[in-house]
């Protein structure tokens, strides 16, 4: 079968190869990809700019749905032709406290498709049946694929944050997570939502309004602290969600959250700060990480998609064969389209 390998950390160290089909274990599945998304980190992995250990070589893609093809012996609860999505913790330790837990996503030990095992930007993958889940028969698989993604969006801003109806809501970083945290704040209750970027991001903030947003700022150059005090009260952001890819928006947080606020951090960024963390002991602000999902995340997310309560429909710009993924690759790192979905 043909497969999208990343076989070095070097910039551009991504190709296709012709490659053998997964052997699967008692408890695998053989999934058959029929939709596979594009994410930032898999143009981190291509730029040779991702800051996680990478185990290469390894086929791309954690974000994907599929038909069951094969089933190990001690399977149960899907049969083969099963429309299934997949969870991305593909290798957890036999037993840790925090599989006890449920919060198996946040183990140590954790490795993901795409960068610990090989990925399913190819035509089959080998999948844990404990990752499946089961895609209701109202929707489509290119947006059944972007599951993964929506739950990375729910887990920051329904579980990890605190929102209440009427509050309002800032996110920075108008890329898929930040759009798709955004269109969750909307359904979570928010007041007034604002999405911020830079000049690059002026298509990325128009999807933003077609996705919920009451205000889009930095297309232009807009003076982001300034407009906060003269929003409201003046006193900032009850929530900021921090989806950009750098450490420095960890400082607009600051400077916009209101005192007793909440910022969530989602968006990784593995440069050195380099001012001073004050303004979070001056406000009282509570700062609360956000990484991953796991089950319980999966299946209202599952419900909320099936359901139309997510549109995905301003995000989703480009479906396309895997024999055109450096097409996709750089649409989306060049800002011409917000998210890509490959067929294998």
């Amino acid at each position: 079968m043909i497969g999208l390998v990343n076989y070095a950390k070097d910039p551009g160290s991504v190709e296709l190869r012709e490659i053998p089909v997964p052997q699967i274990g008692e408890e695998d599945v053989l999934l058959k990809v029929e939709a596979v998304g594009v994410c930032g980190s898999d143009l981190h992995q291509y730029h040779g700019t991702n800051g996680w250990r990478v185990n290469y070589p390894v086929v791309l893609g954690h974000e994907f749905a599929g038909v069951v093809e094969r089933l190990g012996g001690r399977v149960y609860g899907f049969k083969e032709g099963d429309r299934v999505v997949s969870e991305t913790a593909a290798v957890l330790p036999r037993d840790s406290a925090l599989i006890r837990r449920g919060l198996y996503n946040l183990d140590p030990g954790r490795l993901g498709f795409g960068y610990g095992v090989d990925g399913a930007m190819a035509s089959f993958v080998k999948v844990p049946a404990r990752c499946l889940h089961h895609v209701p028969s109202a929707l489509a698989v290119e947006k059944a694929a972007l599951t993964e993604p929506c739950c990375v969006a729910y887990n920051a801003v329904c579980v990890n944050s605190h929102i209440r109806p009427g509050q309002s809501v800032a996110v920075i970083g108008p890329g898929p997570i930040g759009l798709l945290c955004a269109a969750m704040a909307k359904l979570a209750g928010a007041g007034h939502l604002v999405v911020i970027g830079v000049p690059a991001d002026a298509k990325r903030l128009d999807v933003a309004e077609q996705m919920g947003a009451d205000t889009v700022l930095g297309a232009h150059g807009e003076d982001v602290p300034a407009w906060v005090k003269g929003f409201g009260d003046g006193y900032g952001m009850d929530l900021v969600i921090d989806a950009a890819g750098v450490s420095a928006s960890l400082k607009l947080a600051l400077e916009i959250v209101r005192p007793a606020g909440q910022i969530t951090k989602v968006g990784w960024g593995p440069q050195p700060l380099g001012f001073s963390l004050d303004p979070l002991v001056q406000k009282a602000v509570t700062l609360q990480g956000s990484f991953s999902h796991n089950w319980p995340v999966w299946e209202e997310v599952l419900s909320l998609l099936a359901a139309g309560r997510i549109d995905l429909a301003p995000m989703l710009n480009q479906v396309a064969p895997l024999a055109e993924w450096q097409d996709s690759f750089e649409a989306m790192h060049s800002g011409k389209i917000v998210k890509g979905v490959l067929k294998p």
